[in-house]
């Protein structure tokens, strides 16, 4: 088993982590201590499972979990463009981050369900 923050997925979670409390400190006050505090527990709450998986034997529920965070991040991210807390530029910027770590979750479940 390797170690955790060495998986790419981690790396690349960890990178949208930095990201998100970047912009979120922008928000106004109306979204920074609510919005924007959901964003960064559920990614947070993304790098734990993360963790999760890769140390069971067992991945598949720990993975879908994480698939359902990851939604709730990319929801909530465009909540806040079209809220116009986030600029369209930003909006690019951290959404390339989130379809990074959606994908390799995708891949990462693919390669459980084949085994």
């Amino acid at each position: 088993m390797s170690l955790h923050y060495e998986l790419p997925i981690y790396k690349s979670c960890y990178d949208l982590l930095l990201e998100i409390f970047l912009f979120t400190k922008n928000f106004s006050k109306d979204f920074k201590y609510t919005v924007g505090e959901s964003i960064k527990k559920e990614t947070v709450e993304l790098l734990t499972l993360i963790f999760r998986a890769n140390s069971r034997t067992d991945k598949h529920a720990v993975l879908q979990e994480a698939r359902e965070h990851i939604e709730v991040i990319r929801l909530l991210i465009r909540l806040m463009k079209d809220l116009k807390q986030i600029s369209l530029k930003n909006f690019v910027k951290i959404n390339q981050k989130v379809e990074e770590v959606s994908k390799q979750l995708t891949g990462w479940q693919k390669a459980v369900k084949s085994l």
